[in-house]
């Protein structure tokens, strides 16, 4: 028999960028048409999350709840619900758009993005995040897990679930250049969050790479899980001429994709990884460097390769990553090098941002169980 809903919960509010996270006691949000209220398990705490809250990366609203990736049960629905039953395990991913105009978008528990619409999108509607006992998202953006597959038969715990929304942003950008099996891609960088999950990733949907980043033990530990003959490794010099030929030296390179952070705006990897494209190959943009790219026009031109730039990706690539991972193909937990840090209640939120930032190699994890 199930619980009755409370109607107060605990949650921890930003009151407004760069103020000290509160724990306080609120209503729980009411189901309406269009939505489900969900009894979060286990939210993700990001790496960079002091940064982020601090409203000099993302801004958002006032008396904001954070948290992003998340898993949980589904507590209630509204009355328009065709699919979703009471108690099944769900993960929330963040890319929330506006039904009557997708073009505006938010990231749920993060950012409110760019547009007055996506400021007023987010503030009356979607300011409450993971880090809370419950949640209300769009029915759109509440996805069903096969618990019995993942959890019973491959054994993944709901914190190894959250990595999910994490490799969906790498199969966007790597199904958006048309990834197949068999071919080569680079991953540069590849010992971040997002940029290691795309070595997984990649190498579910049957390709080789060559993941290039300046951790080698992360390198190594892709390496170690999928094999030397699936995933190769370059430690990137800074010396253009001798990185790219390093990228070379394993064969033709079909496509790259990039997932940089801000800081490798001035690094040279990006050059390097341009030029070891054949012709005709593809490149997928999805970091967030700040600077121009120091690729020559005409090599583009010559060589015939197609760029595309890609913000998150689209709504039938989330269903294509949930079946990969149920199939088991798609590694989650030890399969994918991950390591659980650490779980915190929401009072030890605090704590739970230290040891994030701590370490925010690819396959990190620290979540938030209410």
């Amino acid at each position: 028999m199930s619980q009755p809903i409370p109607t107060t919960m605990k949650a921890v509010i930003l009151p407004s960028a760069g103020e000290r996270l509160t724990l306080r006691t609120v209503p729980v949000p009411t189901v309406v048409p269009g939505s489900a209220l969900i009894k979060v398990l286990s939210t993700a705490v990001d790496g960079h999350g002091p940064a982020l809250l601090s409203g000099k990366i993302f801004t958002f609203p006032d008396n904001f709840t954070p948290g992003c990736r998340t898993v949980g049960r589904v507590a209630a629905t509204g009355p328009d619900t065709t699919s979703l039953t009471h108690g099944q395990l769900v993960m929330i991913e963040p890319f929330f758009r506006g039904r009557d105009d997708p073009n505006v978008q938010i990231l749920w528990g993060a950012f409110d993005g760019p547009s007055p619409a996506s400021k007023k999108f987010m503030a009356q509607n979607w300011a409450l995040g993971g880090y809370a006992e419950y949640t209300l998202a769009p029915l759109e953006n509440v996805h069903v897990l096969d618990e019995e597959v993942l959890c019973g038969q491959l054994g993944y715990s709901v914190h190894d679930l959250l990595q999910l929304s994490v490799q969906l942003v790498a199969y966007g950008g790597l199904r958006s250049i048309g990834l197949q099996a068999g071919e080569t891609v680079i991953v540069a960088p590849a010992t971040g969050s997002f940029s290691g999950a795309a070595v997984h990733v990649a190498v579910a949907m049957g390709a080789k790479v060559i993941a290039m980043g300046r951790k080698k033990e992360v390198l190594e530990e892709f390496q170690r899980v999928h094999g030397e003959s699936r995933v190769k490794i370059v430690v990137p010099t800074g010396d253009v001429e001798a990185d790219t030929a390093a990228l070379k030296k394993f064969g033709e390179v079909d496509a790259y994709i990039d997932i940089s952070p801000a800081q490798a705006s001035t690094s040279t990897h990006i050059r390097s990884c341009f030029l070891a494209v054949k012709p005709y190959g593809r490149v997928s943009l999805m970091g967030v460097v700040t600077n121009d790219l120091a690729v020559p026009y005409s090599y583009l031109v010559w060589n015939s390769l197609t760029v595309k730039g890609l913000y998150m990706y689209e709504r039938a690539d989330v269903t294509g990553l949930i079946k990969l991972a149920e199939s088991g193909v798609l590694k989650l937990g030890e399969g994918a090098a991950m390591t659980v840090l650490g779980t915190f209640g929401l009072e030890d939120i605090e704590k739970a941002l230290e040891l994030a930032a701590s370490d925010t190699r690819a396959g990190r994890v620290v979540a938030i169980t209410p």
